[in-house]
């Protein structure tokens, strides 16, 4: 299995680089934005591991513009910045886990094989509820005939909610199933979120699509 590691310390390329290669992945390092990119929007890849500080393109641009061309390769992004805000810029860019410097080894290879397995999963064509529609395989999601623009993050809690309507899921519960490990900072991510689901929403005409269980969580309606 091939990933791509985009990290312009030469020491922690090769460590990171080592490290994977124990565990039996092949491993291409790209040191600045620009290549990295160049990697991910030219050859096929189990997962990428970005940095945020890069040269001449940083780790937010590079997922960006990766997904803006259509590149749906999972992305683990490293970072030694561990304010929320950061971590909301990133994954809402398109990353799909974070990871703050300095890790371990086992938590690293943890988050990385949850994005594989989260990857592995099969989709269904489409998943409709009222006159929500999203189709996972082209990850696209629309209300009432209107396109929804979602993030990454938006689009995979927006699909969650879906395949499980009606059922409400506390912060950490959907801390869990959505980012496969328990957040080491502030839940306020979760309210983030399902506070910008809702404005979307509710410009394409949906009204309490998403309900707050007070003392309890969210659940789509």
């Amino acid at each position: 299995m091939r990933l791509l590691l985009i990290e312009d310390n030469v020491a922690i390329a090769g460590a990171v680089r080592a490290m994977l290669e124990r565990r039996k992945f092949a491993v291409d390092v790209a040191l600045d934005g620009e290549v990295g990119l160049d990697h991910l929007l030219r050859q096929p890849y189990a997962l990428a591991i970005v940095d945020v500080v890069l040269p001449k393109r940083n780790g937010f641009g590079v997922v960006e513009e990766a997904r803006r061309q259509g590149v749906q390769t999972p992305v683990l992004m490293l970072t030694a910045r561990d304010a929320v805000e950061d971590r909301v810029h990133g994954l809402e860019g398109g990353a799909d886990d974070y990871l703050i410097k300095p890790f371990r080894e086992e938590e690293l290879v943890a988050r990385l094989n949850a994005l594989l397995r989260r990857a592995d999963k099969p989709t269904q064509s489409r998943i409709e509820v009222g006159q929500l529609l999203i189709d996972p395989a082209g990850r696209t999601a629309q209300y009432a005939g209107k396109p929804l623009d979602l993030g990454a993050t938006e689009f995979r809690m927006l699909e969650f909610f879906a395949r499980n309507a009606g059922i409400t899921f506390s912060r950490a519960q959907l801390l869990e199933r959505l980012w496969d490990y328990d957040f080491d900072g502030s839940s306020n991510i979760v309210d983030v979120y399902v506070s910008q689901l809702r404005r979307k929403l509710k410009a394409a005409g949906g009204t309490n699509t998403i309900a707050t269980v007070w003392g309890v969580g969210y659940k789509l309606t």
